[in-house]
């Protein structure tokens, strides 16, 4: 294909990534002052062009083909690249400012990040930053993320990847609980006691230990089961019983004997922890305010002192 015929498809282009990650055409229209039925022509005209079907339509849902997703994630280089010729032209990214999107798992972004988040915002006031709380798989060019922080031992192998550290489950519940109903001494124990689980999937009342060479599941049952952080610690420090936690969560808490952890001599694994992990798309020309925040984020957790614990950076 021609640079002039290519040069008539970009503005195309641009609009197919927009319908796909807005998820439908009145969106994308919104977005782009147009009409639906526009945006729907401008999408026809692509698949003309390229000879691919790039979305199967249906009534009330789009669904992006596989010729589809391999056009968008090319796609969504050729923005990143136009938004870097841009910064490099206005002199922007020698000037700290524009916005940046940033995922991480709800507990991880609320206790590590939050505060982090405060201060690099304080210092450099030109930069804004989003924050979205996701425990789940992402596609951080789907979704339009910069910075992607995930508690894994399976990092996305087309992200750049840099390892922040390590956390590790723990279980504790409070004195007054645990004096009322005893203190397991083996995990089996806690079939006879009220638990505090994540609740998000079937299976997230199946707790694995491992000890030596020893591995053990227990199926256990509460009366209080939530899949946000905080308000599982409250039912426990509201001795309502035992929950699971990263340790970041409860490290200060454990450490000053608010709560007490239980069964330390057990490691427990789950989908949620391992590494910490901070991706991000690879650029060969990479935006003033993600160098820094990355830079600002990687120095903070290298120097900070947290619990006795094993969450450690």
């Amino acid at each position: 294909m021609k640079t002039t015929q290519l040069v008539a498809l970009l503005p195309d282009l641009a609009t197919y990534t927009l319908v796909v990650q807005q998820g439908n055409f009145t969106n994308a229209a919104n977005s782009l002052a147009m009409t639906p039925s526009a945006v729907s022509k401008t999408i026809t005209r692509l698949e003309s062009a390229l000879a691919v079907k790039l979305i199967e339509r249906t009534t009330r849902t789009l669904r992006i083909t596989e010729e589809g997703q391999k056009v968008y994630e090319q796609a969504i280089q050729m923005l990143s690249a136009a938004e870097q010729a841009v910064e490099l032209s206005t002199n922007s990214h020698s000037q700290a400012q524009g916005s940046l999107l940033v995922s991480a798992p709800e507990a991880f972004l609320s206790v590590v990040l939050q505060p982090l988040i405060i201060d690099f915002l304080k210092k450099y006031p030109d930069i804004q930053i989003k924050a979205r709380a996701i425990d789940g798989a992402i596609d951080i060019q789907k979704q339009g993320i910069d910075v992607a922080f995930r508690l894994s031992e399976q990092p996305d192998e087309h992200l750049v990847l840099k390892e922040l550290g390590e956390t590790h489950l723990i279980l504790c519940a409070s004195k007054p609980y645990l004096m009322k109903h005893g203190t397991p001494k083996q995990p089996s124990d806690l079939l006879e006691h009220n638990c505090l689980y994540l609740a998000e999937t079937e299976h997230d009342n199946i707790w694995t230990f491992h000890k030596d060479d020893k591995s053990q599941s227990v199926t256990v049952s509460g009366r209080y089961a939530v899949n946000q952080a905080n308000l599982r610690f409250e039912g426990v420090k509201s001795h309502l019983g035992i929950g699971l936690f990263h340790d970041f969560v409860v490290a200060n808490a454990v450490a000053t004997g608010e709560v007490v952890q239980v069964l330390e001599d057990w490691t427990l694994t789950s989908n949620y922890h391992g590494n910490v992990l901070m991706q991000y798309a690879q650029t060969k020309y990479m935006p003033e305010r993600l160098r820094l925040f990355i830079d600002f984020i990687s120095q903070a957790l290298s120097t900070s002192t947290q619990s006795p614990l094993s969450f450690k950076f």
